[in-house]
Parts: C-alpha cells; structure tokens; sequence
C-alpha cells in the first residue's frame, strides 16, 4: 500500500497497517526532519522493524538532494535475517526505478560468510579468521607469486582481489536485497569471497543490516564502519541491553590462564624476531624507521591484512609518535614481559581490591617501570609488530592481545572505569579462580560518538520501560522519546500477578525465602495446575540456573515433578548451546504433535533474548521471582556507585529498572503478533508493590487488571480458564469503528481528511 504521512509518501508492504504502526512513523518522521535522535517503545509483535524501513526508506526516496543510508543494528543473525526478509518484500513494493536502483545487504563475520572449503570448515569464529589469513595475506601472496606450487591461496578472494583493483565489484552485486545465504550463493556461484565483498559493498549500499558491535566496538567499528557518513540513519533494534552492550564493549578481564597463554606468546615472538634478525633483519629495521617518523601504523593495509583495531575510542587514540622505548622490538617485548610479570603478582591477592585507573597505571610505573605513554601504545605496537613478523595466527595471540587491550584503556581512561582484582567467585570461594576486571561503568562512552557521528540514531525495543532512565544511563537528548501501546480487537493478553499458594502461604525468590520448602512446593503446584489446564506450550523462566536446578530437584523429591509429566514433557535449557537447540527443536515437536510441553530457562539467557514462543509454543509464560542481578558482585556494586555519583541514579531505581527489564522481555517471548494470545504470570508477591509493577511496559501494564495484582494458585487457574474460554470464540481481526486495529488506504485518507477539517 501508498500513503500520505505528513506530506512524504510512504511505501508499505502490507495491504494494510496497524494504528501505533502509523503512530510509530510519525514520531519517526519528526525525529528525521529534526535531524535528532530518538528513542521509542513499541510492543513486541507489531511490525517495528516493517515501519521502520518503510519510513526510512520513503524518506530517503522522498530526499534525493540528501539521500539518507540506513545502518540498521540487531543483535543476532537470525534478527539480521528476518530483517533482510522484511526488506526483501518493502523493495518488491516500490517503484520499479526506485528497486532497481536500491541495494541492501546483510555483513556478519567470516565464520557466516566464508565459504572456503577447509577455512569455513572450522567450528570457532577466530578458527575461521585465522584460516583467512593464512590464504590471504599479502605476504602469504607475495610468496605465493614466487612459489605457487607450494603455498595455497583462496581463489574466492584472488578474484575479489581483482575485481576491486579493475573496479569492477558492482558488476558482481546488482542492485537488491542480499541475505547471509545470498550472499554465500552468490560467493559459489561467481567464485569471488562473499566476506571481502560484502566488506566493500557496505560504502555504497543504501541499507546495511549488521550487528551491534560493528558499531559500538571501537575494535571492530574503526575497520567495518570507518567510512560511513554523517547522513545514515542508525537503527538500533531490541535495544533494551544496549547499556549492558557498551559496558561489554570496553570491559576487559585477564585470568591466570591468560598470562600463561601471553607468555607463550611473547616467546613465539622472540623467536620470529630472532629469526627475521637472521633472515631479514632489513624488515624490522624498516619497522623502526616508520615508527621513528611517526607513524604508529603502515599506511592503507591490504583488506586481508587488517586486524581487530585500537580498544579506545576513535577520538581517544593519540595522533603522535610511538614512545621511543617501545619503538625496537625487542624493547617492545621487555616493557610486556615486565607487564605480565606485574599483573601475574597482582593476581596472588587475597583479599579483594578495587583501583581507579589513575592509581593502577601508578603502581605499574613505580614497580614495573611502564609509564602511561607505553600503556597508551601496547595495542597499536603489537599490532605493527605482529605485521611485521607476517603472523598469520592471530587466534593464538588473543592473550597477549587481551593483555594489550587492558593497558592499553588503563593508559586512555581514567574517569568511568575501575579495576577490581577478586581472588576468587563469591558464589564458589572454596575454589580460587583469581581474576583482574577492567570494568567499564559508563555506558555512554562507547555510545557516544556514534550518537556524534551520525545524524539521527533510533533506539527501540519492546521494553524499555522505565523510557526516562535511558537518556540518563547513555547521555544524551532525544528529540523524540514516546512509549506506544497495542490497539486490540480482543484482550488477547492476560498478565498476572501470584503473590500466594493454594495454602495462603506467600511465594517470592527473596534471599530469605527462596529456600523455603513452602516456596518450593507452591510454586511446584503452581506449574502442576496449570500443566493439567493449559494446552499445548508453557515457558517457565527462573531467576539463575542455580536456583532452576534447585526447583527441579526439590519438585522431583516431593513428586510433583512426576505429576508435571504426566500432563506434558519437561526440557531445560543449559549452559551449553547444543544441548539448548535440541531441547527447544524437541520442546516445538512435543507442542507441534499436540503432547504439550513445558520449557525451563532463566533470565538473561539465550532463550530469554532471542527465542520466540509464538502460537502453541507459548500459551503461558510463568516469570518465576523477580530477576535482579546478584547484588554482592564487587562490579555491580562499582558501577552503582558510580551512577549514584555521576548521573544522580539511585542504586535501587536502577537495580529494579534492570530486573523489571529482564522479566518484560521474559514474558514478552509469547506474543509475536495481534492474532496471538497468551497468560503471563508474575509468581512473586513483589510484583503486587507499585514501585516495581509501575516499571513493566505500558502494554503489559493496560492489560493488568487490579483484580489480578493479587492472586492466589486457584485464583489464577480460574483466571486462566475464563482467558482460554474467551480465547476460543471468533473475533473481528480488523475491528470495527472506533476500535479499528487494520487500517486500509482508505481509512488512512480519511484520517487525514479529518485531521484537516479539524
């Protein structure tokens, strides 16, 4: 369909449009004329992603003098995916010339891409990289050109190779939408490397769907998005952890088994440079030269030579010359040996310690003679030094790459961060596992040049209630900041609130009450009564996979958990990835063959973040305790301290803003659309406080009635029955008068011809 929307046409792939998607584009739409930035809630399964290229894209379309490009941000590949299939159907609804003209793609690492034989046959992603480099390299070329017979290449990538020195990529990629499995077929087919392909087509794509590091890891984010210009549009989608994201990003952590791996890394490099000396000793001499001059890195490094990049921030690296200390290699090597050795005996604490930055480059300088300069320049250093030996290898240094990433941020930051040296796990402290944590607390550092650098950037997700703390927690001002609601024909949604057993007994996973075998055994019953009552698919979520375990065992000494299964099949999810897939693939044919199942995961893992239980595979989500972070972590309690000071945010405003976040997206897994339904219930007699309930999404929030804010295990199975009774009559899926939730083209020129006569 083609509508109006305050005077920009905008192209829409569907026949007809939900009311807050309309809603949603306007607010879109101001932000892009404001060229400021914007952050927006909407609820989960309302075409988000469909109304935001739609209108980006319209908008683009509509501004040829000032063409916006897209950079739309998701955090997995199956979110790129069903991303790039939304942007598959919009271009199959433009104008012909508008399509043909169009160039979307998809850009993932070489583990996803690759499609080398032998390189793409490792399961590790830096496995992959490095077999990449070892056929791709310039030395490894520049030898082969003299000794083809005995060095291999990949002539996946010697075709890119010429194709881009003659000029002639576009020929290989038309005009289109390309997905990560397009893009591989495309790589067979042509025989040209998909990776390197989709690396250069990103400076001239309209729309570039890739993950959120690419952007907020300066690592990553100085090689991918170096070249992106001031007018894209940043989208980031399912941004709700986006804090959590760029904490990540500039955190490091060094273990014991870290500065074992560094020192056997630093001895391999002696004995390349010992053998370079004896070989070609005019190389590292060149080195020398070109640090002497001042520049810490060659010139425009091949695309294969190009590495993970300097840890600090674009505008924090520093444009001078490498201190002269540190300019011969093996002056080089001695400063790390010495840096390894100091952070080795800081590793035999203890007791816990916490340093600000300022302090810690301190004592390295006073016991390890490395002053904050050397600190600044490890990363870099290592770099050209590692270039220079042509060490193909890069998975076997990421210690003494880890070990140069740490100094090198101690060196950069001195305010946000803070180093906390924990000689063992609190939650295991019969077992010493000693560990040194460069622990980032201003999420707003790695933010925000990107908020800088482009003109408008989108923040959206489906829960990000409380909606005020994210400017505070990323530091910035949006132009627009707006939380929507979901237009129902029915009350398709049932939340809950369970504060008690069937015994009257409260129920809550509280410190002091999570053991209690009265807890336990409600809210085994809880599942029990449901199990007999709700068909097809439940999913449970716990607050930690020690507390589930718990659950578990308890339930399966009193019996109840023999009584779950005879109603429906039980799985769990682990930590393990694989052991996870299967248990979800065998869950979905246990509700698909109609036996019914039941789901164990935990808050803030993989399932909660990324799996959908649309349909049958969700009928109930059970939230069991509220998810709060563990609260004794030395990290957790460093980074409150520091919101407290630095953005006037209140430890306990922010430790419940982060669980009510966590449990919003638990529950949020079973409605992925408006012909969907299903119950949620909240089984912790906290949730009844109103601090704590008044931070769940708007959209929960309507459909929580004060009736149910209350309930009992019987109350809430009666609820439950009364829900799936009205569930199963027939409804008008488009609305009818004042309650339309489809509008046509028709009703939207209404809409404005109204808005006009008014």
């Amino acid at each position: 369909m083609k509508f109006d929307l305050e005077g920009l046409t905008v192209h829409f792939p569907y026949a007809a449009i939900y009311p807050e998607q309309h809603a949603y584009m306007g607010e879109l739409k101001r932000a892009l004329d404001a060229r400021g930035h914007a952050l927006l809630e909407m609820p989960t399964g309302t075409g988000k992603t469909a109304a935001l290229i739609s209108l980006i894209t319209s908008y683009s379309l509509a501004n040829p003098s000032r063409p916006l490009r897209l950079l739309y941000c998701t955090r997995t590949v199956h979110e790129m995916e069903k991303t790039l299939a939304e942007l598959r159907l919009l271009f199959s609804h433009l104008p012909p010339a508008a399509s043909r003209s169009l160039l979307a793609l998809g850009l993932s690492s070489r583990k996803n891409l690759c499609v080398h034989p032998q390189a793409s046959a490792s399961a590790a992603r830096d496995s992959v990289d490095t077999a990449c480099r070892r056929l791709t390299a310039s030395w490894v070329r520049e030898k082969a050109a003299s000794d083809p017979e005995s060095t291999p290449l990949c002539e996946y990538f010697e075709s890119f190779d010429r194709a881009a020195a003659a000029g002639d990529l576009a020929s290989f990629m038309p005009p289109g939408v390309y997905t990560l499995a397009d893009l591989r077929s495309l790589g067979r087919e042509r025989r040209i490397c998909p990776y390197f392909l989709a690396r250069q087509m990103v400076k001239y794509a309209n729309v570039v769907v890739y993950s959120y590091q690419y952007l907020l890891d300066p690592k990553v984010a100085s090689i991918v998005s170096r070249e992106m210009q001031k007018e894209c549009v940043v989208v980031f989608d399912e941004a709700h952890n986006i804090d959590n994201v760029c904490i990540e990003a500039l955190s490091v952590s060094v273990r014991k088994q870290t500065l074992e791996g560094a020192e056997r890394n630093l001895r391999r490099i002696s004995q390349e440079i010992d053998r370079f000396k004896a070989t070609d000793a005019n190389r590292l001499r060149a080195e020398y030269n070109r640090l002497v001059d001042g520049l810490a890195q060659r010139g425009n490094l091949p695309i294969s030579d190009a590495w993970l990049a300097n840890p600090s921030l674009p505008d924090d690296i520093l444009k001078e010359a490498v201190p002269g200390n540190i300019r011969k290699a093996e002056h080089f090597l001695a400063v790390l040996k010495r840096l390894v050795r100091f952070l080795d005996g800081r590793l035999e604490t203890e007791n816990v310690e916490n340093e600000m930055p300022v302090s810690f480059v301190a004592s390295i300088h006073s016991q390890a003679g490395i002053d904050q300069r050397m600190l600044r320049f490890c990363y870099d250093r290592l770099h050209s030094l590692l270039l220079t030996l042509e060490i193909t290898d890069t998975d076997e240094f990421m210690h003494i790459q880890t070990i140069c990433d740490f100094a090198t941020l101690i060196g950069t930051y001195s305010r946000g961060f803070s180093i906390i040296i924990e000689p063992y796990d609190d939650r295991m402290p019969e077992v010493r596992d000693p560990v040194i944590q460069l622990s980032c607390h201003d999420a707003s550092l790695a933010i925000q040049p990107v908020f800088d650098r482009f003109q408008t950037v989108v923040i959206t997700s489906g829960t990000l209630s409380p909606i005020d703390l994210y400017p505070r927690l990323l530091n910035f001002n949006p132009v627009i900041s707006r939380s929507f609601t979901m237009s129902l024909t029915r009350d398709c949604i049932c939340p809950m609130v369970l504060t008690r057993g069937s015994d009257q007994l409260p129920v809550s996973t509280k410190f002091d009450m999570r053991s209690d075998p009265g807890v336990v055994r409600n809210y085994g019953r809880l599942l029990l009564e449901m199990a007999s009552s709700v068909p097809d698919g439940i999913v449970c979520f716990f607050v930690s996979y020690s507390y589930m375990d718990g659950i578990v065992n308890s339930s399966n000494e009193m019996g109840i958990l023999q009584d779950i299964m005879q109603h429906k099949l039980v799985f769990i999810e682990t930590p393990d990835v694989v052991e996870t897939t299967l248990a979800l693939d065998n869950y979905r044919k246990a509700c698909d063959c109609g036996r019914g199942a039941i789901f164990f995961s935990v808050a803030r893992g993989k399932v909660a973040e990324g799996i959908d239980f649309d349909r049958h595979y969700g009928r109930l989500v059970i939230m069991f305790g509220v998810p709060f972070q563990y609260t004794l972590s030395k990290i957790l309690r460093a980074r409150l301290e520091y919101l407290r000071e630095t953005f006037q945010i209140k430890e306990g405003d922010f430790l419940t803003f982060d669980a009510l976040r966590q449990a919003a997206q638990c529950v949020g897994r079973v409605i992925r659309s408006k012909a969907d339904y299903g119950m949620m219930i909240f089984a912790d007699k906290r949730y009844s406080r109103h601090d704590k309930r008044s931070k769940l999404p708007g959209w929960i929030l309507s459909h929580l009635h004060d009736a149910h804010l209350n309930l009992s295990t019987d109350m809430a199975l009666h609820t439950a029955w009364q829900f799936l009774r009205r569930m199963a009559q027939p409804y008008d899926k488009a609305g009818s008068g004042g309650k339309k939730t489809l509008l046509t083209e028709e009703d939207l020129q209404d809409m404005a011809r109204d808005a006009m006569e008014m």
